[in-house]
């Protein structure tokens, strides 16, 4: 079995985190086009923050990003930078597209946004393992 861990020289871990970002009132903007362009603005993003794109893909008003994360990344911040940057990006790309939506606003991304952690077992299997340690007595 491949194991996934990741290390520093103070750390290994297997952090992954799935990420849903929405459109602004969740209109449908996106096409193939824009999803091809998002893709590699946020592979390109997370070699910046030193994560790795474990999967990406999206519909026409959200993106689902799953991805492996150091210890160390302040998601808040991630997440902030992820919208910023891929806003002006396809600000700048897609404007025609985005301002017939928009109204020729400065928007694309929701404020808010779903994270949650993942990893590769469920919290069953992990809360058995954890039961079944030999502890001492």
């Amino acid at each position: 079995m491949k194991n996934d861990f990741i290390s520093t020289g103070r750390s290994v871990s297997d952090l992954k985190a799935h990420l849903v970002l929405t459109t602004k009132y969740r209109r449908k903007l996106f096409d193939a086009e824009m999803l091809q362009s998002l893709t590699s603005t946020v592979v390109d993003l997370c070699g910046k923050w030193n994560c790795k794109v474990v999967e990406f893909n999206g519909e026409a008003d959200h993106i689902h990003l799953l991805f492996q994360y150091y210890p160390q990344l302040e998601l808040p911040k991630f997440v902030s930078n992820l919208k910023s940057v891929s806003s002006r990006k396809l600000r700048t790309e897609f404007k025609p597209q985005i301002d017939k939506v928009y109204w020729g606003k400065p928007v694309l991304w929701n404020s808010s946004y779903f994270i949650a952690s993942c990893g590769g077992v469920t919290i069953s299997v992990l809360k058995k393992y954890i039961e079944q340690q030999d502890s001492p007595d």
